[in-house]
């Protein structure tokens, strides 16, 4: 476990120092260390509720479930309440004051989402595999949320949650014959969406087909995958990248991983993989070892929301994915994601720590027990 730790921390440490670095190279020309400095300060808000949250018990959120689901359902409200909630491109999704971005609350939702389903996994854990305790409840405790955060319109939050959510409750033991008809359902709704909706059907027109929509939709793909090329094996230097120059929209949020790939070239984009891959993996190692079963089900879906997010930023900049306008996590500008990311991380060590805690008094019982066996009174005494 000790290593876990240990290997999370360090790969959550460099992808944010790499972050701050990449941030500043990436907005320097336009507005210089403005970004860089709101990145900071959300940094640090974020590195304090990571501390506080490692510090305090996770298995406390269990009390608070409903609170905190009311007041993440009123968030989402609020996003479409006039001059509280601000709206850009036609999507509402944050809330502020004079057009000055405050908070994205889909990115606490989904948070609460995990720990809500977390709580009624281990709750109802023998009855998941039922149709009513295992799909039409916990239904209802995805669908309000999910709903607001399409209506936004976040499809990509949206769909990202849906996804871990469905992981979360498989593991949790539901069955996937109750399962796979919500699933086709929701696939079949998705995709009827799309087609309606004709800015995302020329975003999937424009994925399909890069080169005819290349100065269209396809632009953001197209100089993306210039920027990688560019960069080939070792970058052009940092600080020297050309696509940044306004080539690319989007370059210091949703695309910063291109430009990571121009100026540091493809064994940084490795490394960053690299890092996300560690993620993963000790995240699920430390769900796998948590103490209970809520420990568990809340650091899988912890696990998976960060590595999921990742691999949608990264397949969606090297063209293997639709454009979904998902941030790379700990690394692009954006507040409210570093900071329910650090949270979110917290809440990995709270339960990293309580189950090092758990398998310590195990093992210190299991070993009283050897020293009785051992004991030769004791042996006396049984045979007597």
């Amino acid at each position: 476990m000790k290593l876990a730790v240990t290997t999370l921390v360090f790969c959550v440490a460099a992808l944010l120092a790499l972050g701050m670095v990449m941030l500043y190279s990436a907005s320097m020309a336009q507005v210089g260390a403005h970004y860089l400095v709101k990145q900071l300060l959300a940094g640090l808000v974020g590195l304090a509720l990571c501390a506080g949250a490692a510090w305090l018990d996770y298995r406390r959120l269990k009390t608070m479930v409903w609170p905190l689901f009311a007041l993440a359902i009123l968030l989402l409200l609020l996003v479409f309440v006039p001059h509280i909630g601000i709206t850009r491109n036609g999507a509402s999704r944050w809330l502020g004051h004079n057009k000055t971005t405050l908070f994205q609350p889909s990115e606490f939702a989904k948070l609460v989402l995990l720990i809500a389903l977390a709580w009624y996994g281990e709750r109802y854990q023998r009855q998941m595999p039922t149709w009513k305790r295992g799909i039409i409840f916990p239904g209802l405790l995805i669908l309000p949320i999910l709903g607001l955060i399409f209506k936004e319109p976040d499809v990509g939050n949206a769909l990202l949650l849906g996804t871990v959510s469905f992981i979360v409750l498989l593991t949790a033991g539901i069955r996937l014959r109750y399962a796979l008809p919500p699933v086709l359902l929701a696939i079949i709704g998705v995709a009827i969406f799309i087609h309606q909706n004709q800015m995302r059907s020329k975003r999937i027109y424009a994925w399909l087909h890069v080169e005819e929509t290349r100065r269209e939709k396809g632009l953001q793909a197209y100089e993306a995958m210039v920027a990688l090329g560019h960069g080939g094996v070792g970058g052009v230097g940092l600080g020297d990248g050309r696509q940044k120059l306004g080539f690319i929209p989007e370059h210091h949020t949703d695309f910063i991983f291109s430009i990571i790939g121009e100026e540091l070239g493809v064994i940084a984009t490795l490394l960053v993989v690299a890092a996300f891959l560690g993620v993963v993996v000790c995240g699920v190692c430390i769900a796998v070892h948590s103490s209970d079963t809520f420990g568990l089900l809340l650091g899988t879906g912890i696990t998976f929301l960060i590595g999921l997010q990742a691999f949608i930023n990264v397949g969606v900049v090297t063209s293997a994915l639709p454009n979904k306008g998902l941030p790379l996590p700990f690394i692009s500008f954006g507040g409210s994601n570093l900071m329910m990311m650090l949270l979110c991380v917290g809440v990995l060590l709270s339960i990293a720590r309580f189950a090092g805690a758990h398998e310590s008094l195990a093992t210190a019982i299991r070993s009283d027990d050897d020293l009785r066996d051992t004991n030769p009174f004791r042996r006396s005494q049984c045979a007597a």
